[in-house]
């Protein structure tokens, strides 16, 4: 993998990290905040993806052909993609409501990158090497070790066993979003912007109706939230927009998809710096770890 891609992917890690952070300090707003956070990215962006339609524009009458935008293909494989990062959300959260987020936390954010991985070599054809299977492996242990913080042994518990089916399923739609969106930006040409605007519209338009039953619930739960959600709806995308730009230019998903989970580490360091969370000799073993494999990923 290129120098430029994988500074693109840690970049949008950091990205990653912090918005998180912010969402974090914001979790009691609930979903009415998803939707805060959703509707400013789609006006941020808005002036970015009309220059894209007026660009395509242009070219395609410079050209002497009609401008007629995306491909259906496209358009069907976007909506696809909005639709199943929308199924993401719901299903997290509803793993965070029947089991412990100690659990379901860990084993979706690991689980997402390996059958990312797995789909890329068997669906995109991408080739493997011993090194990117390596640092694969050990980006997932490193994620596992600082999410859980070691205790390996609540996975095994009754209430365990209910949180590894939640983080599994949530796992698996990561790893769905993920190769949608790759095929979007590198068979079908889709722009990574593009793609990220209309998932945040698809979210506006079926979050809103929830918000609007109760307008008064809705504006005193982001009562003080509002600075946030702008910071997160210009840093969230930006995040997986430079993720997917790697990707369009010839990133191997297969080394992209366990890479940015390096915002893992991001996000512990920055949780002991602002937040003062411990940070135990097993969350600093995962960071360790994960860095070898970001090594060993670069390395591939």
């Amino acid at each position: 993998m290129t120098l430029s891609a994988i500074l693109l992917v840690l970049c949008a890690a950091f990205l990653h990290a912090g918005w998180n952070l912010l969402a974090k300090r914001a979790a009691q707003a609930g979903p009415v905040f998803v939707l805060a956070y959703s509707a400013c990215a789609c006006l941020i962006y808005t002036p970015w993806v009309v220059w894209i339609f007026w660009r395509s524009h242009i070219a395609e009458s410079a050209a002497g052909l009609d401008a007629t935008g995306p491909s259906l293909t496209g358009l069907l494989v976007m909506v696809a993609s909005g639709l199943i990062h929308l199924a993401y959300n719901l299903c997290l959260q509803q793993g965070y409501a029947k089991a412990d987020l100690s659990v379901v936390y860990p084993v979706a954010r690991g689980t997402g990158p390996l059958l990312s991985v797995l789909g890329a070599f068997v669906l995109l054809q991408e080739p493997a090497s011993l090194t990117g299977i390596a640092g694969m492996l050990c980006v997932v242990t490193g994620i596992v070790l600082i999410a859980s913080q070691g205790r390996l042994a609540m996975f095994w518990r009754p209430e365990g066993r209910t949180g590894l089916l939640w983080g599994l399923l949530t796992g698996s739609l990561i790893a769905c979003y993920t190769l949608t969106d790759a095929t979007a930006v590198k068979l079908l040409g889709v722009a990574p912007v593009l793609l990220e605007w209309v998932c945040n519209l698809m979210r506006v338009a079926m979050l809103a109706p929830l918000a609007l039953k109760n307008r008064h619930l809705a504006g005193q739960r982001m009562r003080g939230h509002w600075r946030r959600a702008a910071a997160i709806g210009l840093f969230s995308p930006l995040a997986y927009i430079l993720v997917l730009t790697a990707i369009a230019h010839g990133a191997p998903l297969s080394l992209v998809a366990p890479l940015r989970e390096s915002s893992m580490m991001v996000g512990a360091l920055l949780g002991m710096v602002l937040l003062k969370e411990a940070v135990g000799p097993a969350r600093l073993a995962g960071c360790a770890i994960l860095v070898l494999g970001v090594v060993l990923l670069s390395g591939s």
